[in-house]
Formats: structure tokens, sequence, C-alpha cells
């Protein structure tokens, strides 16, 4: 069992808290094994909504750009909310399976190279390790011991030779995450526009929209954070900044067009 508890390890670098990192490589028994699988699916599920939301806002912002009707904006809000979800839904398994054929075609290569001609495969490890800066003696010595252990010995040729993490996640189920996140996450700018079409309040819709979008976008910025430790406020302020940028973009170029409509 792993005794480190990766989640407060993350926590403790990004405060660069020597102390925490301490304390969370040594928690003995209570510690958590490091579970790799599902962060693929976080990840689908904080792009999708990222795209949902401002693809859906850019199309709200075009059409209200060219001063069409709010019957407009909910006919072709929600057709691209449905199209384009599918659209990246697709987009993902199909992506993701590909990857993960040639991850599995790179593997049975090196499996087969290994048995074959281990003494070759040997070699090709070692000069990578002292292309790296380990002492030839050290090379040598790493890679006899990790050839008594087959399958260990390609995870590492996979990773230090070839680059590949494998991904053994489900390529469908990552893509009902994306369709999901982005229809949801998508909904959100036209929310204020369903709200008053049913329910006749007289509200300012596409400021409604503007605020919402904001936060949401501002949310999923700063979980999109998460990945790439990035602090979490400037995480949010850019994912706040593009959207704005493709929304401005939209509803300057639906007022252009405005006299086509």
């Amino acid at each position: 069992m792993f005794t480190r508890r990766i989640d407060l390890a993350k926590k403790a670098w990004r405060e660069r808290d020597l102390e925490a990192s301490r304390h969370a490589h040594d928690m003995g028994e209570g510690g958590e094994p490091h579970r790799p699988g599902g962060g693929q699916f976080i990840k689908s599920f904080v792009y999708g909504g990222l795209d949902g939301t401002i693809t859906t806002f850019a199309v709200v912002a075009g059409v209200a750009g060219a001063s069409l009707s709010s019957s407009v904006i909910l006919i072709l809000g929600f057709a691209n909310l449905i199209a384009d979800g599918i659209a990246m839904a697709f987009g993902d398994v199909l992506s993701s399976r590909a990857e993960q054929q040639y991850q599995r075609a790179e593997r049975e290569r090196e499996e087969w190279e290994l048995e074959n001609y281990p003494e070759g495969e040997k070699q090709e490890l070692k000069e990578l390790y002292v292309e790296k800066g380990m002492s030839q003696d050290d090379s040598d010595a790493v890679v006899e011991i990790l050839a008594k252990y087959p399958d260990m010995m390609v995870d590492v040729m996979m990773a230090d030779e070839l680059g590949i993490i494998e991904d053994d996640e489900s390529p469908i189920f990552k893509g009902l995450v994306t369709f999901g996140s982005f229809v949801v996450f998508g909904f959100v700018p036209l929310l204020a526009f369903v709200v008053q079409r049913f329910t006749g309040l007289n509200i300012d819709s596409l400021l409604w929209a503007c605020v919402l979008t904001g936060a949401t976008l501002f949310g999923l910025g700063v979980a999109k954070g998460r990945f790439s430790s990035v602090s979490w406020w400037r995480s949010g302020m850019e994912m706040l900044f593009l959207g704005g940028l493709a929304a401005v973009a939209a509803f300057y170029i639906g007022r252009a067009l405005e006299s086509l409509a």
C-alpha cells in the first residue's frame, strides 16, 4: 500500500509547505493508495463544460448582436447545445479509442521485442539512462534489475523510451461525461431566456446570461487549474477573459451582419 496521500502531497507542493509534504509522505498505514484512474473523466467534465458554456454563450451573444428575438436565441442555442454536444462526445470517444489502440500496439511491440531480443531492449534502456546523466555502471545495474520483472520493464520502456502513459479508462464513458457536461453547463447561458419565456418575468435576459455565464466560466476555470497547477484565481480569470472575448467577437459579428437578418 502507498503511504503517501497524493491529494495532500499536491496541496503541499502548491503551497510550497515542506512540513505538509513530509506529513503527506509519512502517513503509515493510515495513508491512501494513489489511484490513477478517474483523472481523464474529471478532465472531460471540466473541458466539456467550458466548451459548452463558451460556444452556447457565443451563439447567444451573436444573435443578440443581430437584434434578433429571444425565440431565435432559444432555437439556435438549443440546436447548438445538442449538435455540438454530440459532436464533442463522439470526438472524445473516437480520439480516446484511437489513442488507446496506438498504446496497445506499442506495448505489444515492446513485449515482443523484450521476449525475442532482450539484450537489445536492455541496451536501449541503458543508453537512454546514460543520456539522462546516469553513470554506465548504475545504468547497467538498474536495467538488469528491471529485466527480472518483464511487465515492469515494459511499463518503464513505454514511459521513458516512448513517452507513453497508458490510459485504460472507458472511451464511451468519457464521451458520455463530455456530452453531459457540455449540455448541463452549456444550458447556463440560455437559462435566463428560458425563465423569461415560460414565466413571463420582466428581466434583462442578456444581462443575466452574462452574469451566470461569467460565474460558470470562472468556476470551471478554477477547476481546470487543478490540472495545470496554476493558481485558482489566475485560471478562473483566464477562462472568464477567453469566454468574454469569444462573446464580444460573436456579438459584434452579429451586429455587423444584422442587415442580413
